[in-house]
């Protein structure tokens, strides 16, 4: 593995000393960390500042499906090498297959969204979707919650999680829907299937260099229910496909399970017109920070509608999963997606190295 840190972002991890540096001023990049062998798509930090960061397996890495970063930026298995070892014909439940999404939780915990498939619109393998709890305060896997076949159906591609309280609540790429986890007893179960509110639309395409992406069959890509936040209070979800426009929710609705499927559907609200993004970030204010795919940039919708761009490079070439600290660090994983073998006929047009960039936006 060959990966770099440079000095610059040297501060943020307690471990080790650094001469003083000067604070990069608003809307300035600093690259954080580097990878010439591994596609990182979703970064996480803990409360003491480490490093945490995934890839799924389609983009052709061969390295820790989850990984902390040292203070040399040499990624290391999380939370330990048994559970990045999985290989095919081996035991999924104990093991990552496919990793989509990493995102902080409450109480210091990593949640790990596993897909359960280890091919890009493949179907989950027997035990093989499932929700992973991380205690981050003693490296150990706290709680394991599998998605049976009823609720990652062989369409479903997992995508990402939110949580409040005692709900987790999640996108379904693959079938659209979102999925509804009760922490405490492990039950779980999908709303909104197939509602126009979490389908993928048919025009509004996903174009990065002025081109759609296409899928591996030659389609024009579709990706359904992806990006979603909670607001702070927790009372409202806000989600939408890749493409595309948002929407909103009560929670209290999703979490009635007396209701029927149409009763759910009229709750939903049209929330925002926002562009094909590959991944949001929201605050305690209520700001949504989030990246314009098309024109590599990252923007910030203000809770009264109002969209500014923060800052527009070329290094922002498809930003996935960000994550934003309490202090203000914007942590930017720069995966270009579009460019992965999978989506360009089997020909990888990546420019290396990946980068993991971060950006102080208040």
């Amino acid at each position: 593995m060959k990966t770099s840190l440079l000095a610059a972002s040297a501060l943020l991890f307690s471990a080790c000393s650094s001469p003083a540096v000067r604070t990069p001023s608003p809307s300035s990049l600093v690259v954080a960390a580097e990878s010439r062998d591994l596609i990182w798509n979703a970064v996480a930090l803990s409360e003491d500042g480490r490093v945490f960061v995934s890839g799924p397996r389609w983009t052709g890495s061969r390295g820790p499906a989850l990984a902390l970063l040292d203070a040399e930026g040499q990624p290391h298995a999380y939370p330990d090498e048994r559970w990045n070892a999985w290989s095919p014909g081996s035991d999924a439940r104990q093991a990552f297959v496919n990793i989509n999404a990493i995102h902080r939780g409450p109480e210091d915990s990593l949640w790990v969204i596993d897909t359960g498939a280890p091919d890009f619109g493949g179907a989950p393998l027997p035990d093989g979707a499932k929700v992973v709890r991380i205690d981050l305060k003693n490296g150990t896997v706290s709680r394991v919650y599998p998605l049976g076949a009823e609720i990652a159906t062989p369409q479903s591609y997992v995508d990402d999680i939110r949580i409040h309280g005692t709900r987790g609540y999640l996108t379904d790429a693959g079938r659209p829907g979102l999925i509804v986890l009760d922490l405490e007893s492990g039950a779980a179960r999908r709303v909104l299937d197939n509602a126009p509110s979490t389908t993928a639309p048919m025009d509004r395409p996903i174009l990065l260099e002025g081109k759609p992406v296409k899928a591996p069959d030659g389609s024009v890509l579709r990706v359904h229910a992806d990006p979603l936040e909670l607001s702070p209070d927790g009372k409202w979800l806000y989600f939408a496909s890749l493409h595309g426009p948002w929407s909103r929710i009560e929670t209290r609705w999703l979490e009635d399970a007396s209701l029927s499927p149409e009763a759910v559907a009229s709750h939903v609200e049209p929330w925002a017109d926002l562009p094909p993004t590959g991944g949001t970030a929201l605050d305690e204010n209520g700001d949504l920070y989030f990246g314009d795919l098309a024109e590599d940039a990252i923007k910030k919708r203000t809770p009264e509608g109002r969209i500014e761009t923060v800052i527009a490079d070329p290094r922002l070439h498809w930003v996935d999963a960000p994550y934003l600290t309490q202090d203000g660090w914007l942590w930017l994983p720069v995966p270009q997606m579009d460019r992965v073998a999978l989506f360009n006929e089997g020909k990888a047009r990546t420019t290396w190295p990946i980068q993991l960039l971060r950006l102080r936006v208040r």
